[in-house]
């Protein structure tokens, strides 16, 4: 096991078989509005590297209405929690890594344009105004 994460409960733990490489922060109003912060920061890892532990039966989705945008949380505690993001990759909210995220650096910002008037991004994570199909596929350049 390379890394591992949970909810604040601990109903809904995971492991993860890969490297992790880098975070990417989405700025979006959606994402913003999800968490109560800047925005959701996640780091992407293939399906095939991902396994749940415990608590999968925990997981809850929310989709938004007419768009493609989904949020997984632990219906306990409604921690936000990894989730499908494409038929090849997982994201994990890195606020949920208890181990395994030691080296992990934003390398990515995007939905930049949208951010909130208060967000200052201080870090050396490329900015996008918006998002771009490569960004999410699992690499960190």
């Amino acid at each position: 096991m390379t890394a591992s994460g949970e909810c604040n409960c601990g109903a809904v733990c995971f492991a993860i078989d890969a490297e992790l490489s880098g975070v990417f922060i989405c700025h979006c109003s959606i994402c913003r509005r999800a968490t109560g912060s800047n925005g959701i920061a996640v780091v992407i890892v293939p399906n095939a590297q991902f396994r749940w532990v415990q608590g999968q039966e925990h997981v809850t989705k929310w989709a938004k209405p007419n768009t493609n945008w989904e949020i997984f949380f632990c219906s306990i505690c409604g921690s936000p929690v990894p989730g499908q993001n494409n038929a090849n990759t997982m994201f994990v909210p890195a606020g949920t890594l208890t181990e395994g995220g030691e080296t992990l650096k934003v390398i990515h910002h995007v939905w930049v344009g949208s951010k909130a008037v208060w967000d200052e991004i201080g870090d050396s994570g490329r900015q996008h105004a918006e998002a771009f199909s490569e960004e999410f596929s699992g690499e960190d350049s």
